[in-house]
């Protein structure tokens, strides 16, 4: 079992409206030019949201929190995104619910573009005890700013935001649906498993 949770998110200040607004084509200098801003950004996060998905790839900074009951291997855990730039903390949370820190000095990050690990600095990673769960809390993502994030996928981003946002009213597509212009963006930052990989 697994479970990735995200413990902050990311702040209305940093979606980028105004060029979101301008790949829109909408009218600016009007007094009410902030009306749409809620729906707006409201588009923006669930585009953000498809992508992170489809790509496994965290674009604006955040930290987050995944918990497994067993490690995919005795010295090292691929981390289920990237680019991972620091983990915060590795923690034991046995069947009782004691929570007990792991000394940093007994593991690592491993960056990778598409497979960050967590790796033991000794033999293997601390045992998970059975009913237990480790828990892994890391900073993940290209950066706090839109400019930090890939320009093709700052596009994509855009794209898949203004297809929300056109089709708001339509109902009738399937779920899921992704713009082929969209797709073709984001195939480089796939990450494809291979020979049966586990995270």
């Amino acid at each position: 079992m697994m479970e990735l949770v995200d413990l902050t998110t990311t702040p209305t200040e940093a979606l980028p409206l105004d060029a979101f607004k301008a790949h829109l084509r909408l009218g600016s200098g009007f007094a009410d030019a902030s009306l749409q801003d809620e729906v707006l950004g409201g588009y923006l996060r669930a585009a953000l949201a498809a992508i992170e998905a489809r790509t496994g790839k965290i674009l604006f900074e955040r930290v987050l929190q995944w918990r497994r009951t067993r490690w995919a291997a005795y010295g090292h855990q691929p981390l289920p995104v990237a680019p991972v730039t620091a983990i915060a903390s590795v923690a034991l949370r046995g069947a009782d619910g004691v929570v007990r820190e792991v000394a940093e000095e007994l593991y690592g990050l491993e960056r990778d573009t598409h497979r960050p690990r967590l790796f033991a600095l000794g033999r293997s990673l601390p045992a998970i005890a059975e009913g237990g769960e480790g828990v892994v809390t890391f900073t993940a993502g290209y950066g706090p700013g839109w400019d930090d994030i890939p320009a093709d996928l700052q596009q994509a981003v855009q794209l898949l935001g203004a297809y929300y946002y056109e089709h708001r009213d339509d109902l009738s597509g399937p779920d899921g649906v992704m713009p082929f212009g969209v797709v073709s963006l984001l195939e480089p930052y796939r990450n494809i498993r291979v020979l049966g990989a586990r995270v």
